[in-house]
Order: structure tokens, then sequence, then C-alpha cells
């Protein structure tokens, strides 16, 4: 079993944020109970440690998990909510009026957990004697996740606190310049990348590598508009070092199927196991599978929380292949009545035809996410909350179309073509150098914005993207999005662009101040 999935019972009281003494003089010490004051001696105790902050991706709200992708697909203008719920249907909405709502809440609570974990790693670990090759691999995992917990934070929420040590219960920290929160991600990964491995094998496999984190760093610069940084940074698993050790997968679809994970298309992915359900946390026999499928699964297979915009499809159709055929990519990403470009009679959905659904009329031009549903193994997802697909956080392609947005920024437009022409060509299309030579800065990145709908959509990074063009500083960029989606009516320059801190954060700590707006 790999080894990211195997963390002890203890983790629950080793690594617990707060804890609760009472009679304190009545207490005998039990010298066979592990806690802080006898743990983080070995290398053994490191290593739980470190797979403790892993573990911490199968909580609800942690990257890739349940709740993530309401906040980065659902509620981009590629993605709505149908759910009955109306505090997790208000997060696409962009109304949310209940701030500590379980799913707000939650996504907050879990990623401060993360954080938290990381801390205790990089806290404790430097004095520990054990193999010091060891020791730096593991403090650069706990710097690379970190990064990756305060990556999430910090577009999400935008305001929020730098925490670098083991937090205690009478903490009330204050929020910081988001500046400093980037330029702790920065360190952290540049520092992650400095003592990584390029890879692992056996059951070492899925852990955070040297590519993941010039990945994860390129895509925090490009963020921020800083090209070169960004391009340096990702040059490494292009041009660089890491050359040769990633690749296309020649089928795109294998990039969200249990059965063709960790592959070389693969730069940093949470792993993800069918277990035992509702066993509690932080356990041997704990559920160590994603739930995000029943969410975003059709009426009569899922939940129906989730919904795709049709108009993600057009924007498919409007390219052929260069031997005449459907961009492939559609058929994985959309689930809809015509997955199956013969049409709703050929289209199935949970292992039968669209038409045998029935679907009411308001249903039959919905349309939903395909990628990472258990459809091709499942018949439905209801009450199953432990699905095997790994969430793929960064993959090449990705990688591929941030060099060449990066080299579009850095003037460079003719040098980012060979980039994009390799993610076109693996979809069939034709090169983008053959297809649209000639394109200028501008024009180029209205391009790159369209190959990120039809590789990307569905991968959480939407969001981040419409962010980081403009469209939500920009009222002209913003009437496009409300064009393509009705929710964005409700959008609000100034506001919207972050989500409200859960009010009962800010209840208990009143050196929180809320977000502009709400």
């Amino acid at each position: 079993m790999n080894t990211l999935l195997k963390y002890s019972l203890a983790v629950t009281l080793i690594f617990s944020i707060t804890a609760c003494k009472k009679y304190t003089d009545l207490d005998i010490q039990n010298p066979n109970r592990q806690d802080e004051s006898n743990f983080w001696k070995t290398g053994t105790d490191a290593l739980q440690g470190l797979n403790a902050l892993y573990g911490n991706f199968y909580r609800n709200g942690s990257p890739g998990s349940r709740w993530t992708p309401f906040y980065f697909d659902i509620r981009s203008d590629d993605g709505y909510s149908t759910s009955p719920w109306n505090e997790l249907r208000s997060i696409g909405d962009l109304n949310i009026t209940q701030y500590s709502f379980e799913v707000n809440h939650d996504t907050w609570w879990h990623h401060w957990r993360g954080i938290y974990r990381a801390n205790q790693v990089l806290a404790n670990v430097p004095d520990i004697s054990m193999d010091e090759n060891l020791k730096a691999q593991y403090l650069g995992e706990a710097k690379f996740l970190r990064a990756l917990y305060y990556y999430n934070l910090v577009t999400i929420w935008g305001n929020i606190p730098l925490i670098l040590e083991p937090s205690q219960p009478a903490d009330k920290p204050s929020q910081v310049p988001q500046e400093q929160v980037w330029a702790q991600i920065e360190k952290d990964l540049t520092e992650a990348a400095a003592v990584l491995p390029n890879s692992y094998s056996g059951e070492e496999t899925g852990r955070a590598t040297k590519g993941a984190a010039y990945g994860l760093l390129g895509r925090a610069h490009l963020q921020q508009l800083e090209y070169q940084q960004a391009a340096d940074a990702l040059a490494w698993l292009i041009t660089g070092p890491g050359q040769g050790i990633y690749g296309l997968m020649s089928d795109f679809g294998d990039n969200f199927k249990h059965t063709t994970e960790n592959n070389m298309e693969s730069v940093f992915e949470v792993q993800f196991k069918m277990r035992p359900e509702n066993s509690g946390e932080d356990g041997p026999m704990s559920n160590v599978g994603t739930s995000r499928p029943p969410f975003f699964a059709p009426p009569g297979h899922g939940f129906n929380d989730a919904n795709m915009r049709r108009w993600v499809v057009h924007e498919f159709l409007r390219e052929e292949t260069a031997s005449g055929d459907r961009d492939p990519r559609l058929a994985y990403t959309a689930l809809y009545d015509s997955t199956d470009e013969r049409g709703p009679d050929f289209t199935m959905v949970y292992g039968s035809s669209f038409t045998s659904k029935n679907y009411d009329p308001a249903i039959q031009n919905r349309v939903w996410y395909r990628k990472y549903l258990d459809d091709y193994f499942r018949i439905n997802e209801f009450e199953v909350f432990n699905s095997p697909i790994n969430f793929r956080i960064i993959r090449y392609a990705d990688v591929l179309l941030m060099y060449a947005e990066a080299l579009n920024g850095l003037n460079r437009t003719s040098d980012a073509y060979p980039f994009v022409d390799r993610v076109r060509e693996r979809a069939g299309l034709d090169p983008l150098s053959i297809a649209r030579p000639g394109l200028n800065q501008a024009q180029f990145l209205q391009q790159l914005e369209h190959e990120r709908i039809m590789e990307l959509t569905g991968e959480s990074l939407r969001w981040n993207d419409l962010a980081r063009w403009g469209y939500f500083d920009d009222p002209a960029k913003l009437a496009i999005l409300k064009a393509r989606d009705p929710e964005f009516n409700n959008f609000v320059i100034g506001r919207n662009k972050y989500m409200p801190i859960p009010q009962s954060e800010l209840d208990i700590n009143p050196n929180l101040v809320q977000n502009e707006g709400w």
C-alpha cells in the first residue's frame, strides 16, 4: 500500500490543533501514551507526522476533495449549482449569505489544519537525529504542501493570516498583506525544489517531487503576472533538467481514471483509495477516498449539485480535428445528451442510454462535468463517498499552457507556439502554428483562453484563470461573463473576487477583518 495511506490512529491525538486539559492536578501521566511531549524523537516519528499532513487531503474541504471544486469550477462562468441545499447553491450564485455554513467553514478550516500540520513538521523535524537526506526531503515535502494550502487560501479568501509556527489555542493572528503570503509561497517552493527528488518509486509514489515544486512555483508566479519568474520555474519541467520526466499521455482520458494514475502526465496528484467508510478521521481504517463524484453526478446517479454551462460544449464544437472529427476531449469533459456524437440513443449514462433516462424536459438540456466521475466502472454514486480516482493538482498539459502564457507575457509569442501545439496535437487538432499563425500578443492570449477551456475545464483552475486575466476587475470583461453565466449578474467588483471569511472565525478572533463588501 502507498505509504501516504499509512498513518496511525495516534495521529488524532498528536496532530489535533487544540487540546483541553481539566483537573491537571489529578492527572497521572501514562508513560505508554504518545503525545507531543514524547513524539518527534525518531525518523519514524518524522515520517508519521509528514504522512498525517498528506492525510489531511482526505478531508472534505482540502485541495482536490469534495468542496474545493465549488469554489474554483462551479463559482466560475463554466459552472452552476442546482443543489436543493440553498447554502451550497449560493456559492455558485455568488450571493452567499450564511458565511459559516458547513462548506465555507470546512474549506477554511481544513486548509488551516493542513498548514498546522505542515508547521508541526517544519518546527519539530529539524531537531530529530535521523538520516539527513531524508530529513531534508521531509522538510521539502512539508514546505510544498504548506505552499499548496496557502495558494488556495490566498486565491479563495485573499486577505488571510500568515502562520509559520504551530498554532496555540490562545493565538489570534491578524491578516497580512497578500504580497507577504505570495512571498512565503515562493520561498517555500523554492526551498522545496532545491531538496526534493525528481521522482519516487513503489510505495513512495505520490509524494511531492522537484517537478511538483517547480510546477506550483510557476503557477504562483503566473497568477501574479510575474512572467519571467513563471517561465524560469516552468522551464525546469519542459526544457531544463526535468525534460524527459514528463509527457502527454496518448489518451487524454487516462488523466481522470483510477486505472491510469501517477502516469507521465502527472506532476502532482492527491492519492485516493477505496477504503471502508464512516470509520472516523485519521485512523487505520479511515476513508481515504474522494467524495467528489456523488455531488457532480446527474440525477438518478448522484445528488446533481453541480452542472456545466452548455456554452462550454459549443466552445468545443468551434473547431474540428485535422481529420474532420469532433475534439475527443469533449466526451471526457462533458456528460450530456450528445457525449456520444451520435446522440442521446448512444450516449451512455452510468451503463444505460441518455434516452432511457426519460429526463424531465427541464433537465434534458443540462450538462454535467464528467471528469472524475466513476461512470466508467459504477452504475451510480449514491451513498458512495470513497471514489479511488486521484485528483491531478498539476498535470503536464497545464504546465505547457502556463509556459506558453508566460512566454507570451514576455512578448515572446512566436516562442510560445510550440508548447500550445503539443497540447493541440495530442487532441488531434492542427497545430496552432498552422491553424492560426502570426497572432500578436493580445490575440495569442485570447487563443490561450480557448485552449485552456478545451483542455482544463472541470479541473479546478477556471476561477483563478479568470482572476489572472482581469475578468473580475474590468466591467467590460465582467459583461462577457454575465453573457455566459447569468449568476455573474450578482457579481460586484471589489466584493465577489474573494469569499467571505466564516463568521464563526471572526467571532472567536477579533483581529480578523471581514473581506470588503461582505
